[in-house]
């Protein structure tokens, strides 16, 4: 089997995915149908398309923070290749023979994605606060899609995890 899948190119970005995120996006899915039949007391049908667009809204903007980071990237002057979706996470790809590069790159770099999700979970909040009225799958969609993207792209990037971006900020903001 292979290690990466190559799904081509999406705004000048290499996209890869490694096989598990296909599990991870079923399990993601199936999760979201118990969600909405157990919780929200939605009928089966709603609930599995609604889970469906809240999982495929999960990794749009996913692709979204990454983009962010790209356009911080290439304003550098040092861009991004791809994203690596590795699980319900991606990350930002470089060109393996990148020079060492200074701190301030590292520190632009890794605020792009942050600041840029930022953005769009202030569109998807205002989308939802104008879907409330009308309710149904579509609100909950736009409403869930919000919530990912503020608190897992905006404010969790921020957290120190050694992964997200918080802890590429420890790491290069004391070396400026």
């Amino acid at each position: 089997m292979k290690k990466t899948f190559h799904l081509g190119k999406i705004g000048g970005l290499e996209i890869l995915v490694k096989p598990l995120v296909f599990v991870v996006f079923i399990v993601l899915w199936l999760v979201g149908v118990g969600v909405g039949i157990g919780l929200l007391k939605l009928s089966f049908g709603t609930a599995f398309v609604g889970g469906f667009l809240c999982v495929a809204a999960h990794y749009i903007t996913n692709y979204l923070h990454h983009f962010g980071h790209s356009l911080a990237a290439k304003r550098a002057g040092y861009p991004m290749t791809g994203i690596l979706v590795m699980n319900i996470l991606a990350k930002s790809l470089y060109p393996r023979d990148e020079p060492e590069l200074p701190a301030k790159v590292h520190i632009q770099r890794a605020l792009g994605g942050p600041i840029f999700s930022g953005l769009v979970a202030l569109i998807l909040g205002l989308a939802a606060a104008a879907l409330r009225s009308s309710g149904g799958i579509l609100y909950g969609v736009v409403l869930f899609a919000f919530l990912d993207t503020l608190l897992v792209y905006t404010l969790g990037a921020f957290l120190p995890l050694g992964f997200t971006d918080g802890s590429t900020l420890l790491y290069w903001l004391p070396r400026r």
